[in-house]
């Protein structure tokens, strides 16, 4: 891990006196039950090397504030790229109109940790520019050696270094330094005038040495060239009900698009979600254990603190089947009689905080994934999805499958191609017969996204043996 210098305050930067915004902040929070002043500074950059060449690098460095006052159900937010006493106290002014006469609480500040779940890496600065340029040239050069098939090969890299600062009403400055980055690789194979591709990526909360020694990068390359060379030889999917089995890892992103959204709190205070109302029922089979955790050191979706200050915990949302709570950011916390646990989150300053996932996951269990697979007459295994859309209001949802196998008397066989799976995600966690012992994580890659802002989040599970889904493919 780089040392790197810390980075002087925001405010300070920028001529504006901590104690002055303080004083702003609480005359547009009198009278208010909540709110803040959100403060950061951001820089990325990304390149991408595709087709033999570098095809694109950019660079970009942004910073701004947010100032949010909340009266009951209601909030005003104001934002501006420009920090200064001046804008500070326009956007105080603005946003303090949320309350038109309402009285209401203070709500008591996040509580107090000094937990860093990563250190202060800037993945900008190092490694230089010219080195990452010719990481990728390297990357691309060596795939394209791997074998004779390889027709094209896609590398990129981003990182970024994102420093936020919340003025919380009770005058505490909390302060969070959050690196980033992420390497991909993708490769292109070609026989017979057919072409098929294959992906991976990796990356999380450190800078970009943690992922480009040549073991790691090179083992990315050829799980992404395994990845296309069986779907060279992939066969249309027969389409109709079958039993489903899920490899472990990224496969937890089904959990997190057909049951994670359903179970944060606004969709549920506003009785929008499938799940609304019904905490203390079984809502997915017994052994069934869905958890979000922002807690975990370095992950892609951990956060020392959340967008709101509130430090991040571990949240046991479905417990041996049964529902047992959802996902809050303060507001929803609030509304809902509940507790706030790191959930509130923001794209950037220009956004307010809403609850969000961040790492999805459900708990192992004990079969091992041959025995789902010996138990299996017909199915298809699913090894890993691609894309994928789901309703909140009723879970339903439906997944490409990226690489998948036929299941024919308990054996995997044949590659089929054009799997998707239908069905909603309610329905699908009662239908979970087996749960797997090779619970895992994913790589570093995922980001969700919800009313227009993006976050970056992480996503497990164990192999899952699921009965009865829709599959489909090709009409048989």
């Amino acid at each position: 891990m780089n040392a790197i210098a810390p980075a002087p305050s925001i405010l300070d930067a920028a001529g504006v006196s901590p104690e002055r915004a303080r004083e702003i902040l609480g005359e547009a929070l009198a009278g208010a039950d909540d709110g803040e002043l959100f403060v950061e500074r951001s820089e990325s950059e990304s390149f991408l090397y595709d087709d033999g060449r570098l095809k694109s690098a950019a660079y970009d460095s942004s910073e701004g504030f947010g100032l949010r006052v909340v009266a009951g159900e209601t909030a005003g937010y104001s934002h501006s790229s420009e920090v200064s006493e001046a804008a500070i106290k326009r956007a105080a002014a603005s946003s303090a109109l949320a309350k038109r006469g309402y009285a209401g609480v203070s709500a008591e500040g996040p509580r107090h940790t000094n937990t860093k779940l990563y250190g202060e890496d800037d993945p900008t600065a190092s490694p230089a520019f010219s080195d990452k340029v010719e990481l990728l040239q390297e990357i691309d050069a060596w795939c394209r050696k791997l074998d004779p098939r390889v027709v094209q090969v896609m590398a990129s890299l981003s990182g970024e270094r994102r420093t936020v600062e919340i003025l919380r009403a009770d005058g505490r400055l909390i302060r969070d330094v959050r690196p980033l980055s992420r390497i991909n690789v993708q490769i292109t194979v070609e026989k017979d005038g057919r072409r098929e591709n294959g992906f991976t990526g990796a990356g999380g909360r450190a800078g970009f040495e943690a992922w480009i020694s040549a073991e790691k990068w090179q083992a990315q390359a050829e799980e992404a060239l395994r990845q296309a060379l069986v779907n060279l030889e992939a066969v249309p999917c027969p389409a109709g009900e079958m039993d489903v089995v899920l490899g472990p890892g990224w496969n937890g992103v089904l959990l997190h698009e057909a049951v994670g959204h359903g179970l944060e709190g606004d969709f549920n205070r506003k009785g929008t979600s499938a799940f609304a109302g019904r905490i203390g029922e079984r809502v997915a089979a017994p052994g069934v254990t869905v958890f979000d955790d922002g807690s975990l050191a370095g992950r892609r979706g951990s956060l020392s603190v959340d967008d709101e200050g509130t430090p991040t915990e571990r949240t046991v949302l479905i417990e041996d089947g049964i529902l047992v709570g959802y996902m809050h950011d303060r507001m929803s916390a609030r509304l809902m009689g509940m507790r706030a646990g790191g959930n509130g989150r923001r794209q950037s300053y220009a956004h307010m905080p809403m609850p969000r996932m961040t790492n999805t996951a459900m708990d192992n269990g004990s079969t091992p994934r041959a025995e789902m697979i010996e138990a299996t007459k017909r199915g298809l295994y699913c090894a890993n999805f691609g894309g994928g859309q789901v309703d909140i209001t009723n879970g339903k949802f439906v997944f490409q499958c990226t690489e998948a196998y036929l299941i024919e008397d308990g054996r995997i066989t044949t590659p089929v191609k054009g799997a998707t799976l239908i069905g909603d995600g309610p329905s699908a966690l009662t239908r979970v017969t087996m749960i797997g012992d090779d619970f895992d994580f994913d790589p570093g890659v995922g980001v969700c996204g919800k009313s227009g802002q993006s976050v970056p989040v992480g996503v497990g599970q164990p192999s899952l043996k699921i009965t009865g889904l829709t599959v489909g493919g090709t009409s048989v």
